[in-house]
This record gives C-alpha cells, sequence and structure tokens, in this order.
C-alpha cells in the first residue's frame, strides 16, 4: 500500500464519489437503449458485459465492458491527479464496490472483471495489459469468460509484484477475493463441468 498522505476526510469523499461512479450501470443502460430487455431477466441476469454479450448483440457487450472498465480508471485518475496516490487506490476499491454492490439498484450489481481491468490500467498500465493478454489467453483456450477472469484475477498479486508495483499487491489480493466470492456459482459449475462456454466462430 502507498504511504496514506491524504487527510481521512477527503479519503472519504474520494471513495463516495468513486462508489456512486462504480455503482452506474452501464450493462442495464445500453441494453435498453439497443432495445435488449432489462438484463436481469435475460441469461445469468447479471449486469455485466459478459451478459450483454450473451444477447447476441457484440457491439453492446464491448461497450459495456469499456464504459465498465472506464468507470474504474476515470475514478482512479481523477483521485490521483487531485490527491495522490493513496487516494488513487481509495478510489479503485471504491469503483469496484460500486460495480458490485451498486446503490441505484438494489445493491444487486455485477461481478466486477470489467471494472477491476480498468482500475489496473490506470493504477499501473503495464499491469492493467498483462490481465488483459492474460484473460484474452485463457479464454481463447477454454472459451469460459469466469475462468479466464478468475486465472487473471488469482494471478495479479504475483504479476503487480514482478512489474515492480509492489504497493499495489495488497489491493490486488483483495479485489481477487471478492472476484473469487462473487464467482462463486461459477467456480461450482467450473468444478463440476457444467460452466457455459461461448461457442467458437466457424
Amino acid at each position: 500500500m502507498p504511504e496514506l498522505v491524504t487527510p481521512l476526510w477527503a479519503l472519504g469523499l474520494v471513495g463516495l464519489a468513486a462508489y456512486l461512479l462504480g455503482s452506474v450501470a452501464f450493462g442495464l443502460v445500453i441494453a435498453r437503449v439497443m432495445g435488449l430487455g432489462d438484463l436481469r431477466g435475460i441469461g445469468s441476469g447479471n449486469i455485466g458485459a459478459t451478459n450483454v454479450m450473451r444477447t447476441g448483440n457484440k457491439a453492446a457487450g464491448l461497450l459495456t465492458f469499456l464504459l465498465d472498465a472506464g468507470k474504474g480508471a476515470v475514478a482512479v485518475l481523477l483521485a490521483r491527479a487531485t490527491l495522490g496516490e493513496d487516494a488513487a487506490q481509495v478510489a479503485a476499491v471504491a469503483a469496484f464496490l460500486g460495480h458490485l454492490y451498486p446503490v441505484f439498484i438494489g445493491f444487486r450489481g455485477g461481478k466486477g472483471v470489467a471494472t477491476y481491468i480498468g482500475t489496473a490500467i490506470a493504477l499501473a498500465w503495464p499491469l492493467g495489459l498483462a490481465l488483459c493478454a492474460l484473460w484474452a489467453a485463457v479464454f481463447a483456450a477454454s472459451r469460459i469468460s469466469s475462468l479466464a477472469a478468475l486465472v487473471a484475477s488469482a494471478l495479479a498479486p504475483l504479476l503487480a509484484w514482478a512489474f515492480g508495483a509492489g504497493e499495489m499487491v495488497a489491493l490486488m489480493v483483495a479485489l481477487a477475493l471478492m472476484i473469487f466470492y462473487k464467482h462463486a456459482d461459477n467456480i461450482r459449475r467450473l468444478i463440476a463441468g457444467t460452466e457455459p462456454r461461448f461457442a467458437r466462430k466457424r
């Protein structure tokens, strides 16, 4: 963790603002604007990019991913620019929690993968890009989005250390634990061999 130099009241305000930004459910907004229906009644019922993709609209899924990642990145970059590195990490956690437990839709949010990647890119772009590459490699091999997310998040602390971002290791551990918690059902299906796969292109 970086040294805490920002006053606690200021960190609290940063956390609140980042949480509210993270709570914006872009998946729901995009699905409605594009006439895809209410995501909470489609597929897994999740509000994230993977479930948007399952509607068959790849453009909507990609846009959801970019916006969910973007809200995490924006929260981190604004906090860093105004207050410093300690505020940036607080913003990362708060935006991530906002996506997982959004106040605007009854605290029933997504699983945080896109927002997690967005915050990682903003905090240390080499680490963030490495996580993207790792996720893409696992997904390409398995066609299972949840498995790619679990592998990438599990290895994130080691990658942070390898890239010389030791101050981010504790943060990566904490966020990875939350991702594993939100993916508990997916983990059970992975063990049982029943986790859905995305079809390969022909």
